[in-house]
């Protein structure tokens, strides 16, 4: 139901944009949105401090005719995707970043305190315990006694001479407190080529890594950058639309991130974190560095609309940016 609710809306927006006029005022400091202008400077910005991002002039039916032709849309390939989002361990409460109108926020995922620790582990540190205490057995503690005795008797046990000891045989015996470790082998890998097998013995080892090509296109209805991600497995082969979502914030998905058509590129629908909040969360930052006495150039929308667009995404590893402080 939802991917049909995110298909008909997806169409509608489709046609208000090709009926919403082209930007022509900048109007970045006063909504957080970009002029297709000033879109082409921050690509420019990126594709200069981070050579890994490149210009694409994509298929030329869908050229818009309000960017330059070789400058359509951004694009970085073979970005790393390690894990599953899923398999992230989440510590502490998730925040919620913006909360005006109805599609309920950007969530913030992690909550540190100040000095980068959680203060819910914290917590969960002070709370270990050990439950089993051993009796520490030290010179202080132990009988004088106990002591003598026990002195007295390795005194009357004679060393044993290692030349005899070899000869009785002692040494062959396996001692049956060792663990020993067989491997079984199957009958269908015996059966194998050596380097076949070989193959299969370091599989397992092997970490198989997920990789996303990622691009970054200039939505004319909402004025603003927007991102589309398209994933491949270990073999390069395409990722399914469940596959995908596997990698993205479990709070987002099928939400925040919907399949939709590639407005530079034919072919299958391409997983798209929906641009509706960028403008919001760009004009909050703008105030925020206004406030600490700063100012905010729009040649660094880009660099900073990866960052937030992070919280998505966050197993992707593709922010290797400059770094921004907000005071």
């Amino acid at each position: 139901m939802q991917s049909v609710l995110n298909t008909v809306k997806g169409t509608a927006l489709n046609v208000a944009e090709y009926l919403t006029p082209v930007l022509k005022e900048s109007k970045f400091r006063e909504t957080g949105v970009l002029t297709p202008e000033e879109f082409v400077a921050a690509g420019d910005h990126l594709v200069h401090h981070c050579p890994t991002w490149q210009w694409a002039a994509g298929d030329d039916n869908k050229t818009k005719p309000y960017l330059p032709k070789d400058k359509q849309f951004l694009i970085t390939r073979n970005v790393p995707c390690y894990r599953r989002c899923k398999q992230m361990e989440y510590v502490g409460e998730e925040t919620v970043v913006e909360e005006e109108g109805g599609d309920g926020g950007w969530v913030e995922t992690h909550q540190m305190n100040e000095d980068g620790t959680s203060a819910e582990l914290d917590e969960k540190i002070c709370e270990l315990t050990l439950d089993d205490r051993e009796e520490m057995h030290t010179p202080n503690n132990e009988e004088p006694g106990n002591m003598d005795d026990a002195g007295a008797e390795e005194d009357d046990d004679e060393a044993l001479d290692m030349d005899e000891f070899e000869e009785s045989g002692m040494l062959d015996l396996v001692d049956p407190a060792v663990a020993t470790t067989v491997r079984k082998t199957d009958k269908s890998e015996a059966n194998k080529s050596e380097g076949a097998s070989a193959s299969f013995d370091t599989q397992d080892s092997v970490l198989h890594t997920r990789t996303y090509d990622l691009h970054i296109t200039y939505d004319k209805y909402y004025q603003t950058p927007r991102l589309w991600v398209v994933g491949y497995d270990e073999n390069r082969k395409p990722l399914t639309v469940e596959q995908m979502y596997e990698d993205v914030s479990q709070d987002h998905a099928k939400k925040t991130v919907t399949m939709e058509t590639h407005p530079h590129l034919p072919g299958p629908n391409m997983a798209s974190v929906h641009p509706c909040r960028h403008a919001d969360i760009m004009k909050k930052i703008i105030q925020t560095v206004e406030e600490g006495g700063g100012e905010l150039g729009v040649h660094l929308y880009l660099i900073i609309f990866l960052k937030f667009v992070q919280t998505v995404i966050p197993t992707i590893e593709y922010d290797f940016t400059q770094n921004f402080n907000l005071s």
